[in-house]
């Protein structure tokens, strides 16, 4: 998905962004390795007039970093979407493809960092650089009044780009905060292989975080 065609043109990173060396390194091998992958910053996908936005870590190397669109062919992006389309946050059928027709409806997802981490960890350095983005993103989604975190760098992420301080605002699974620039911010694990298989978080626990999410909206 060219930026071109993402929801928030103007805010997306140029796709050779110079920003963080250790990621453009991995890019540049992953291009030669598979020419064929989006192997570029991965642009936000989702509803330009959303209430609602997601902020995740970062791409995964099989899921966006591959196709271009965020939380797409690997697993985490499973029970993301069957969460959302549950929730009527989205329409169609998601099929692993950023081709596959799947829309999202009052929703936005964002990452915190928009290029694929060694190992997905990124470092601090990498966040703060790409934060502009993620403030250039919300600064363009006016009607969003409420932002779900998945994990803690995502939430840190979140709550910096609002003005405030992190002693002031906890990470918890399924904690409120009320941010400094008038939104809410919902905590939850993040949606991870991982977090899955070990039973972190449960499908009943993520669908928890969504309907709390519409609840606050009306």
């Amino acid at each position: 998905m060219p930026a071109d065609l993402s929801p928030l043109p103007d805010a997306e990173a140029p796709r050779d962004c110079p920003l963080c060396p250790r990621l453009v390194a991995l890019r540049e091998e992953l291009r030669d390795r598979h020419p064929d992958w989006w192997n570029a910053p991965v642009p936000a996908f989702g509803d330009p007039g959303a209430w609602l936005a997601i902020v995740g870590l970062a791409p995964g190397l099989w899921g966006a970093n591959r196709t271009g669109r965020p939380f797409t062919g690997d697993h985490a992006g499973h029970l993301l979407f069957a969460t959302l389309l549950q929730s009527d946050l989205a329409e169609g059928c998601y099929e692993e493809r950023p081709d596959d027709g799947l829309r999202l409806n009052g929703c936005i997802i964002l990452n915190s960092v928009k290029c694929l981490p060694p190992r997905n960890k990124p470092l601090p350095a990498e966040v703060a650089s790409c934060r502009r983005y993620l403030e250039a993103a919300l600064m363009r989604l006016p009607n969003v009044r409420v932002l779900v975190a998945l994990g803690r760098i995502a939430h840190d992420n979140a709550v910096r780009v609002a003005g405030g301080r992190l002693a002031d605002h906890a990470f918890v699974h399924l904690a409120e905060h009320s941010l400094p620039d008038g939104r809410t911010l919902i905590d939850s694990y993040h949606c991870s292989r991982y977090n899955q298989n070990t039973g972190r978080l449960t499908a009943e626990m993520f669908e928890a975080v969504f309907a709390r999410a519409i609840e606050l909206r009306s």
